[in-house]
């Protein structure tokens, strides 16, 4: 059994890279996918992205397709969960 007051993320992720894979997806939001880093980065630039965000977007590898943000943090090196299903 779990322990209900302790944070629920799976093996291999922290806090931080939580936050940091959420505010990646904030600052892009759903109709963006699939996209490249470029893409991502206009995207991004439309709204006030944290610095981190865009510094984040500007590490992604020139030319590789993303089908969505799990797929941006995997390539920042941020621990993802696992699918479950």
């Amino acid at each position: 059994m779990t322990d209900p007051h302790q944070p629920a993320t799976s093996p291999g992720t922290d806090q931080a890279d939580i936050e940091r894979r959420a505010a990646i997806a904030e600052a892009l939001g759903k109709e963006v996918w699939p996209a490249d880093r470029d893409q991502l980065i206009a995207k991004a630039q439309e709204g006030t992205p944290a610095d981190r965000v865009l510094s984040d977007l500007q590490r992604l590898p020139a030319g590789q397709q993303f089908e969505n943000v799990q797929e941006v943090a995997q390539a920042l090196g941020l621990g993802t969960e696992q699918q479950r299903f």
